[in-house]
């Protein structure tokens, strides 16, 4: 594995390139540019996860995520589509017609995200086998 050294104050520092592979990821506190800081921010919330992941496989009313997630509160899942749209990860659209109809879809970004989920379940399933 490759390594860079940096100079920071004097001091000589080794950074994992697969880690850090740029210098918006060496930070010393959580600072909001940091690409790790923006995927967990992007997924943050009890319940998001699992909104993300009905939406993965396309888009939903409001019913339909309840449906899918029915231990969620309609408070919660109503502020999870609201965080989630002012992320830029999901748009809603209403659809004509009586009574109104709410449609939720992954944007771009939204979609961006599966690898970040596929990636957390199998660290998390290890996880679980290792402390097993």
């Amino acid at each position: 594995m490759a390594h860079q050294t940096e100079t920071h104050g004097g001091d000589r520092e080794t950074w994992d390139e697969e880690l850090m592979p740029t210098a918006a990821g060496r930070t010393r506190r959580p600072e909001p540019e940091c690409p790790v800081e923006i995927a967990l921010t992007a997924v943050a919330g009890r319940w998001t996860t699992l909104v993300l992941r009905e939406l993965m496989r396309g888009p939903h009313s409001f019913g339909a995520l309840r449906a899918g997630l029915p231990g969620v509160s309609p408070k919660v899942l109503t502020e999870r589509l609201s965080a989630l749209r002012d992320r830029g990860l999901v748009v809603q659209e209403r659809l004509p017609g009586f009574p109104v109809r709410t449609r939720y879809t992954l944007t771009p970004a939204g979609k961006a995200l599966r690898p970040l989920l596929v990636e957390l379940y199998r660290t998390g399933a290890e996880l679980d086998r290792l402390r097993g």
